[in-house]
């Protein structure tokens, strides 16, 4: 269609470990011939060939293996996985740095590539040199450079150090420069891999904004790799999960991260401690049991976005005449804070104490989430933390659905919220 940028055809790539060529001058030539001038496969790689297969003729590596997929003009892509899932592979072969061992890719437009922050930066060289430097290397033009020269000093924040060498920069200024040069690219098509995480926090956001502007304002498209689940979800229109080399999800963002860190996360419910049992606490309580109870018609059904959840713990106490109260936290995977409800506090004396909070259905939104508790003393003072203490995931039961049909956010409030017409001088009608 003429609104792809981007599409990959069934692309494998392989590498054969701990050497490097085919060990022989004939055959590298000839792989050299079919794969650079005639732009065939690997004449020594049969398709189809399965990694067993191979394996008996060397130590073989598929770190592709039957990749399709298409990108449109004007999105986000998001690329996730683990470490030595893919992915850095996969920008290699898009910006033609390497070829695939088998499979196609079909690009249109200019394609610019920031795998690595700070290319073609001499230490030696001022940060104004370093910019036409990067910048030429990086495929800008002289005449780009200096058209978007104010702007990446402005961008970078280093202008009072611009004709200092960078060899005298701190690591923060060093990584705002070689972004602020990378980000003033004006590609079609822009590959970046990992290079948001650099930074204080005010830069990453001004990085993020930036990458938001390109996308949305300018219509171009950027495939964007990062451990980062909070930049993928704020930056990316549709994401893809690297699993060993093959896919594993792709659609939109937010249901992609769930299943990603859902994969990884451990499933907890329920835990209970003997009485001689080594359990959690210290020299003023010690936990004896924590429960997510959902309440379902199915025990085995999964939980979703309607079911209520019952939060109840157990612990004790052993101190007399101490002032005791209880917040519960619960946490996005990514580790963001959804909410902390505190109970009341009161005065215990030693003994066994249970808690108890009810969270109501059609709140909590779909996604991979854990509880925290936090035991205070006179309501100020913490006692004791245990945290990741229950794990759960949220589904939607609701399949096909339309983006409008979404919520955003990890929560589904139901506040009061009206639509009035007005008519004739008043208002007659509520939505």
């Amino acid at each position: 269609m003429s609104d792809t940028m981007i599409q990959i055809d069934n692309i494998s790539k392989l590498y054969r470990l701990g050497t490097i060529g085919s060990g022989s001058l004939r055959r590298d030539l000839h792989q050299w011939w079919k794969s650079r001038v005639i732009k065939k496969d690997d004449p020594f790689f049969k398709p189809g060939q399965s990694a067993d297969n191979i394996s008996a003729e060397g130590n073989y590596l598929w770190a592709l293996r039957n990749i399709s997929f298409e990108i449109k003009e004007g999105e986000v892509c998001g690329i996730v996985g683990k470490n030595g899932a893919g992915k850095s592979t996969l920008l290699k072969v898009l910006s033609r740095i390497t070829r695939p061992t088998e499979g196609r890719v079909r690009g249109r437009g200019k394609i610019s590539s920031l795998l690595e922050i700070g290319t073609g930066f001499h230490s030696e060289l001022t940060g104004r040199e370093n910019i036409f430097i990067s910048g030429s290397m990086l495929g800008m033009k002289k005449a780009e450079i200096r058209k978007n020269f104010d702007e990446i000093v402005e961008f970078s924040g280093i202008s009072q150090f611009l004709d200092t060498p960078v060899k005298r920069y701190s690591s923060g200024m060093y990584v705002r420069l070689a972004f602020g040069v990378a980000a003033h690219l004006d590609p079609d098509i822009l590959i970046i891999d990992e290079v948001l995480a650099v930074g204080d926090a005010e830069f990453q956001k001004k990085c993020m904004g930036k990458m938001k502007d390109v996308s949305s304002q300018k219509g171009r498209t950027i495939i964007f790799v990062s451990h980062n689940m909070q930049a993928i979800n704020n930056l990316c229109t549709r994401a893809i999960w690297l699993q060993k080399g093959t896919i594993g999800c792709s659609g939109d963002t937010q249901t992609v991260v769930n299943k990603y860190l859902g994969a990884f996360q451990k499933k907890l419910w329920k835990e209970e401690w003997k009485p001689n049992e080594q359990a959690p606490g210290n020299e003023w309580i010690k936990m004896l049991s924590v429960e997510l109870i959902p309440q379902l018609p199915d025990p085995t059904a999964p939980i979703d976005i309607r079911t209520p959840l019952t939060v109840r713990f157990r612990f004790q106490n052993f101190n007399d005449q101490i002032n005791l109260s209880t917040n519960l936290v619960l946490f996005s995977l990514t580790g963001e804070c959804i909410f902390d409800v505190p109970s009341a506090s009161a005065d215990f004396d030693k003994g066994i104490i249970e808690g108890e909070c009810i969270i109501p259905g059609k709140f909590l939104n779909d996604g991979a989430y854990y509880f925290s508790l936090f035991f205070l003393k006179d309501s100020s003072r913490a006692i004791f933390e245990y945290e990741e203490c229950l794990h759960f995931d949220v589904e939607d039961y609701r399949e096909n659905i339309n983006w409008y049909d979404k919520w955003v956010g990890s929560v589904r409030p139901h506040f009061p919220f009206a639509l009035k017409e007005y008519r004739n001088g008043v208002y007659n009608k509520v939505v």
